[in-house]
């Protein structure tokens, strides 16, 4: 897989992950397999593995192979992988800008960059989704038509934990249930994966940006989402919105048309076949309201 960072350094890495997903969806047997492993018996099964005791033992080989620096967390023993994996980042890590005119990433990991066209559709490396089918509310599909959309992609070793990327307030989540998948890119020359994967979003209005869309979309194994509050409320931007147990994940931001100007290196970056990295707060866009 192909990243850019923010000053425009190119790397190309294939994770374990990345290996190991690719090598499965390419056979019959391979991809039997991970329908298994997307089951919900076999979910609930790893969620208790992974709650309990024993599973502290992977830690420190996750840690090593996913080169993940415990010092910038939370210093404290952890009683399970998925307390682990939930773990808070030391204060000062993550920052939000205090520029309100600017519209922050919820989360770490790779961005793309898609317009949303007047038929409802984008393309998530070669696989085609259409706004409608991901939220199923088709008059507010159409509120988006000519906006862009988001996709930040979290890999094993992101910061799990995500906020809100703006001041407004947020409606009540919509949950939607599905057989879980992984968001893994390779995936989707084989899967409709936002079809399949269980998601919930809600909308975000803003002064400064609109009607703004934040889905959050779980994956492979527990693929748990975790959001603070479930009702409607008032929210700031950089404040925490919920986490992501271990399994991958995925989060969205439907912007509307003309309401904001996404950063030119995200949408040139993914016209050019890159994910580009970003930290939880790093600019996503500017109002141009």
């Amino acid at each position: 897989m192909k990243y850019r960072d923010r000053q425009g350094n190119e790397f190309e890495q294939t994770t374990g992950q990345d290996k190991f997903l690719a090598d499965a969806y390419r056979s019959k047997t391979g991809r039997a397999l991970m329908k298994f492993l997307g089951s919900p018996v076999f979910s609930k099964a790893s969620r208790v593995f992974l709650d309990s005791g024993l599973s502290v033992r992977v830690i420190d080989k996750f840690c090593e192979s996913n080169n993940i620096d415990l010092s910038d967390y939370e210093d404290r023993e952890y009683k399970s992988f998925n307390d682990f994996f939930t773990r808070k980042i030391k204060d000062g890590k993550r920052s939000f800008s205090s520029d309100d005119k600017l519209l922050c990433s919820p989360s770490d990991g790779k961005v793309s960059a898609y317009e949303i066209t007047n038929s409802s559709v984008f393309v998530v490396k070669n696989s085609v989704y259409s706004v409608y089918s991901l939220l199923r509310d088709k008059k507010l599909a159409d509120k988006y038509n000519g906006g862009t959309c988001l996709i930040i992609r979290l890999s094993v070793d992101d910061y799990h934990r995500y906020a809100y990327p703006c001041d407004g307030i947020k409606s009540r989540n919509r949950t939607i249930k599905g057989i879980l998948h992984t968001v893994n890119p390779v995936v989707s020359k084989y899967l409709p994966v936002y079809h399949e994967n269980s998601r919930e979003y809600c909308m975000i209005r803003s002064e400064q940006f609109g009607d703004i869309i934040q889905m959050e979309v779980g994956a492979l194994l527990v693929g748990k989402i975790t959001n603070d509050v479930i009702s409607k409320c008032k929210v700031t931007k950089g404040e925490e919105k919920g986490f992501f147990e271990f399994g991958g994940s995925t989060i969205i931001l439907l912007l509307e048309k003309d309401k904001v100007k996404v950063c030119d290196d995200l949408i040139n970056n993914t016209r050019q076949g890159y994910e580009t990295l970003v930290k939880q707060g790093d600019t996503l866009a500017e109002s141009l309201l």
